[in-house]
């Protein structure tokens, strides 16, 4: 018998019909981990880990028929890789592929568990924050910013530095936009970025006083160089 087709007998579940003799079972068992290995891959990025296009359209509109719900806000973050088409070009797509699957560590090492990570295409991410308001989202997506612009990528002798550009807001009870009109809302902002000089962080405005302070951003970025020394 082939190794793919052994079952440890300690994970079988026992048979629905209670035989124990039954000489399908751990077929049946082994067809049931391909299942869920199958749905798995159908929703999940193939290069990156992260969940992919079709997987965030879903949660997205889950996550803001929550709200509607709940009340809770739904945060959501666009990302972009800076001039990632220049380290295409100059040094091949194999690094370009390194430097995606470089940063998509990095993303999955900073949310939290409920977190909805997601490759968007190309070289932009999307993450689905729930429970989450403007200004945590927006304290997020500049921890990212900054762990990214930290955290260089090395293939073999080359080290490359890494930045990207985010676009952030929320979607509230009371909001009356569709899926599409958050995306691009988002989008909209994560442009602002691009056109604003790149490497930041662009949102729907605050409420004075919530801006994060130079001290504050500066003890961010003293914390990152220490965890990635």
């Amino acid at each position: 018998m082939n190794d793919h087709h052994v079952v440890d007998e300690k994970t079988v579940d026992p048979c629905p019909a209670g035989d124990d003799n039954c000489t399908n079972h751990a077929e049946v068992q082994r067809l049931r981990e391909e299942v869920k290995q199958l749905a798995a891959l159908v929703r999940t990025d193939e290069l990156t880990g992260l969940f992919n296009y079709r997987y965030f359209a879903q949660a997205l509109s889950l996550e803001m028929e929550r709200t509607r719900r709940s009340g809770q806000p739904t945060c959501l973050i666009m990302c972009d890789l800076d001039h990632f088409k220049s380290i295409n070009d100059v040094h091949g797509h194999e690094v370009g592929n390194l430097v995606l699957t470089h940063v998509s560590s990095l993303i999955r090492k900073t949310i939290r568990r409920l977190d909805i990570p997601c490759r968007y295409g190309g070289e932009e991410f999307a993450l689905i924050l729930p429970d989450t308001t403007l200004k945590q989202g927006v304290r997020f997506a500049n921890r990212l910013r900054l762990i990214v612009e930290n955290s260089p990528v090395k293939a073999s002798d080359l080290i490359l530095g890494i930045e990207a550009s985010c676009g952030v807001d929320v979607y509230e009870r009371g909001d009356q936009l569709t899926e599409k009109e958050f995306v691009d809302q988002v989008d909209g902002f994560l442009y602002t970025a691009k056109q604003e000089g790149r490497n930041r962080v662009c949102h729907a405005p605050y409420e004075k006083g919530d801006e994060v302070s130079s001290e504050e951003k500066e003890a961010l970025v003293s914390s990152i160089k220490s965890e990635t020394n």
